[in-house]
């Protein structure tokens, strides 16, 4: 594919001619996105791709968020892509260094030549006949129509143009500032300021210690506490790999550590929850006094009910131990004049309002599909493998993990995808459509009872009770299930060119789902999971 460049949508990224057709299309130029078409590529040598960002520069996640101490909330040892290593000082790194690193990536691998920015995705409509999706995608110059005979989606779970709105009323009452750290203003001053974060989650215990580095005074007022955990910015133990070892194998020492710590506490959480949350909230009271833990920090929930966050080099608990933030649980009533009011009548004052209070997903990008002139119901579909959609043919998605850095189950994924698209290259297939057998109970396909999940949960795709229609939340577990994992396996074929065929109808998703957190997504004991970590390393 060669086409002149047509302008520059970011420093060194050419925005070129969009293609009419191609074999693969990847939606979405962030970690996803960029992960999955190194490794399609990889895999299929000589193939034509190209790669929609609906955004005007790449990096997704990492280059939306610009709020103060915006970083990772998992180690980049295992948020980092295996085929290219993390050499960053930080474990817990800040934003703009994961936005260089996938970008660096891309140049690297040659992908930024493929990239589309300003281009996105808003409809696909499959033909049997044809064995090819008809994708309508806006451009800077007008809605265009790509051809693609598979499409991959890496576009993420959530939506970038609209914020949860909690609904809080007399905001317009209020005398200062709001803003949402999905939309941070480049020139809010908030030095010398009085500081309200409303939130509990990744966001607020981020951009809390961040803001009191300068603010006058920084509140996390929230409604219910959320289980933290400090790790260390900078690894020691990596340091140290580092002076004797290659950077690919300093890389996957580190993941070994990092995912037994990780997987014992969440196998622990699964199998003893009272022994997880006593060793979260024992760490915990080692940082701070045991009244703020016991009234602040002690949710009425257990460990990975919902997700941990991470607090690196303690920052947080430093900041209210110098007394430049404190905690304030409660309910909410209204904005008032002079802050926030609370249901018992206290007043929280505030210049600065930050509304860290979740965010909305948005499935799949947001695209409707329609397969031989019928919408999919999403909300009935079954998820294969937590990568396709039963019934919807040659089109894939990129589901991570909540209990683990959402990379790791993304490059698994797409190294499936790498091989079945090259499974149905070398045998002269053109379509690969899951089907559902008959029988299968339903679950979530992500299983939270965090807000931001339960409110629109029911309109996902499911996962059914046996493989290969499971996602468990085991990196370990999956790791060894995706290497051996038969691509033919509930998967219906048909020849490239073959004309009058008809998609096979399989079992779909009923309603009703179990109720939130009472699915059990990890087999074994603690102990059993760290030692298929080693295995996985071996």
């Amino acid at each position: 594919m060669t086409t002149a460049p047509e302008g520059h949508a970011q420093p060194g990224l050419a925005r070129r001619e969009l293609p009419e057709s191609v074999d693969v299309l990847v939606v979405g130029a962030g970690l996803s996105g960029i992960g999955a078409a190194h490794r399609i590529r990889e895999a299929n040598p000589g193939i034509e791709l190209a790669i929609l960002e609906a955004r005007e520069t790449t990096g997704g996640t990492w280059d939306l968020f610009r709020y103060p101490g915006v970083r990772s909330d998992s180690d980049m040892f295992t948020l980092s892509f295996p085929f290219r290593p993390w050499q960053g000082r930080k474990a817990i790194a800040e934003g703009g260094d994961i936005l260089d690193y996938i970008r660096e990536t891309a140049r690297e691998s040659g992908l930024d030549e493929l990239i589309h920015t300003g281009h996105r995705a808003v409809a696909a409509s499959w033909s049997t006949d044809e064995q090819e999706w008809s994708v309508e995608v806006d451009t800077p110059t007008g809605r265009r129509v790509v051809r693609a005979r598979f499409v991959h989606l890496g576009s993420g779970y959530y939506n970038y143009e609209q914020a949860h709105d909690a609904g809080f009323e007399g905001r317009e009452d209020f005398r200062g500032t709001i803003v949402h750290p999905q939309f941070w203003p480049e020139d809010l001053d908030f030095a010398g300021k009085r500081v309200v974060v409303i939130g509990s989650g990744a966001t607020a215990v981020t951009v809390v210690p961040a803001m009191a580095e300068t603010a006058q005074h920084v509140t996390m007022l929230q409604r219910t506490p959320s289980y933290v955990f400090a790790l260390p910015g900078v690894d020691p133990f990596v340091q140290v790999l580092r002076k004797r070892l290659s950077p690919q194998a300093v890389q996957s020492a580190a993941r070994v550590k990092n995912l037994g710590m990780q997987y014992f506490l969440y196998g622990l959480s699964r199998r003893r929850p009272a022994a997880a949350n006593k060793l979260v909230l024992g760490v915990l009271r080692q940082q701070l006094p045991k009244d703020v833990v016991d009234e602040h920090f002690t949710p009425p929930y257990d460990v990975w009910d919902q997700r941990l966050c991470a607090v690196p080099d303690g920052d947080l608990y430093a900041s209210i131990r110098r007394g430049r933030v404190d905690v304030v649980t409660g309910h909410i009533d209204r904005f008032v004049p002079e802050g926030v009011r609370l249901t018992d009548g206290r007043v929280v004052e505030a210049d600065i309002v930050v509304t860290a209070t979740g965010l909305t997903l948005k499935l799949l990008g947001g695209i409707e599909f329609t397969v031989d002139g019928e919408p999919v119901a999403m909300e009935r579909a079954f998820a294969y493998r937590g990568l396709m959609l039963a019934g919807v043919p040659n089109v894939s998605m990129t589901v991570g993990y909540v209990n683990a850095s959402w990379t790791l189950r993304a490059d698994l994924v797409s190294r499936y995808v790498a091989r079945l698209v090259r499974h149905m290259r070398d045998r002269g297939l053109g379509v690969a459509v899951p089907v559902a057998p008959d029988g299968m109970q339903a679950g979530p396909i992500m299983d939270l009872t965090a807000g931001y999940v339960q409110r629109v949960i029911s309109a996902f795709p499911k996962v059914g009770d046996r493989a290969p229609w499971t996602m468990p939340q085991s990196y370990v577990k999956d790791k060894i299930a995706f290497g051996r994992a038969d691509v033919t396996t509930d998967m219906h074929f048909i020849p490239e060119g073959t004309q009058g065929a008809t998609l096979p109808q399989g079992a779909q998703a009923p309603a009703s789902l179990p109720l939130p957190g009472t699915s059990s997504n990890v087999d074994g004991s603690p102990g059993d999971l760290v030692d298929e970590t080693l295995e996985v390393a071996r």
